[in-house]
């Protein structure tokens, strides 16, 4: 007969372990494992420390944020001026030249015309925007075919309206001007371009690949220095372009050729099994790309769509090539007035600069990952 072991006691209760979870458990396993981690983790939390800081007190604590000249920013000690000493940011320069980086050279009188078309924009695009605000169609029909035409007279001129020459254009305004009207021509031609390269007829296939080669193969400097200087010649005598179509053109075009293969992309991604379900269906042609394969390639590659649209909104400021000011170039034309001639003026100029194209960007980032996230785009499971 097999012995058997009865317990009498029960075993004293063991020290609760260490977490191995949450910031403290990650701090200990990755900043503190050893002492020579510990020596890198003390040394980078005394140079973060040391530079942010530093940049606080330069750009808020000794900031100057009012002001009507360069002396402001000068500092003060022994009662006196010092030729040599400076403050910290000079945001009182950007005070005084703020609608200056908003509007450009657009006369005083006339700016409520720019800011009526801003907002007839938010008025029909952030409906767009929301998903649960109905009646898209109409505020798509609304954005596509009348506010071209009335913010091109509300901006320019004409039926009553003085007449503002682009060249008084400038600052935030073409900046905007030239992305949304980038970004609005460049994403449906991309689509016909990625089509297009593979359609089955050979002029097609191939006029869309050398217009999406040669675009590609040269920067976009390149493409607005063709627009600016080469195009006139081209065209009969006496005839002219606006610089600022030239600019909206030689954008347009550029982006049109990298969201055509973004969109090729989303294109070779979507299943064979979804073509042959809709050609069962008798779909023809156009009803099977627009019903069921293009808005599946549009989900499949949003990122990389929404990575060539802040390209393209930050690559506007390569128009100052041909003569125009956007905001970057408003700002460092700026530089050289000399009222504000400070050696804080420039990198103050810049970071304001930097900052709004950031924000703009940063946007559309955020606004990308929410789309994402409505449609589950790339989830498993």
């Amino acid at each position: 007969m097999a012995e058997t072991f009865v317990r009498t006691s029960m075993l004293a209760p063991s020290q609760m372990p260490i977490a191995q979870v949450g910031m403290v458990s990650w701090i200990r396993r990755h900043l503190l494992a050893g002492p020579k981690d510990t020596i890198l983790t003390m040394l980078a939390c005394a140079l973060i420390f040391y530079t942010v800081t530093h940049l606080i007190n330069w750009l808020l604590v000794q900031a100057v944020w009012v002001g009507s000249d360069r002396t402001v920013c000068a500092t003060i000690a022994q009662g006196g001026l010092q030729p040599d000493g400076w403050s910290g940011a000079c945001w009182a320069f950007v005070g005084a030249k703020f609608e200056q980086f908003v509007f450009g050279r657009y006369p005083l009188e006339e700016r409520w015309r720019p800011i009526l078309v801003a907002g007839l924009l938010v008025f029909l695009l952030a409906p767009m925007l929301v998903p649960s605000i109905p009646r898209k169609a109409l505020n798509a029909l609304l954005l596509l075919v009348p506010f071209p035409v009335i913010s091109f007279f509300l901006l320019y001129g004409g039926l009553g309206l003085p007449i503002v020459e682009t060249p008084l254009w400038g600052g935030l305004m073409v900046t905007l001007l030239l992305s949304f009207v980038g970004i609005a021509v460049s994403f449906p031609f991309g689509i016909l371009l990625a089509l297009g390269r593979q359609s089955q007829l050979p002029l097609v296939r191939w006029g869309s690949i050398a217009f999406i080669e040669v675009i590609r193969g040269v920067p976009l400097i390149t493409v607005l220095f063709m627009a600016s200087v080469m195009l006139p010649l081209f065209l009969p005598v006496g005839w002219t372009v606006d610089h600022l179509l030239r600019a909206l053109i030689g954008v347009s075009l550029f982006g049109s050729a990298y969201i055509a293969e973004v969109i090729r992309g989303g294109l070779q991604a979507v299943p064979k099994r979804q073509y042959e379900g809709a050609e069962s269906l008798g779909l023809s042609y156009w009803q099977k790309m627009w019903l069921i394969v293009v808005p599946q390639a549009i989900k499949l590659v949003i990122p990389g769509i929404v990575n060539t649209f802040i390209g393209m909104f930050k690559d506007t400021s390569l128009v100052s090539i041909i003569g125009m000011f956007d905001l970057l170039g408003i700002v460092r034309l700026n530089f050289g007035d000399p009222v504000w001639a400070t050696p804080v003026t420039p990198m103050t100029g810049l970071l304001f600069a930097g900052f709004v194209f950031w924000l703009f960007c940063f946007g559309m980032s955020k606004y990308s990952g929410f789309v994402e996230r409505k449609l589950d785009t790339g989830r498993k499971g």
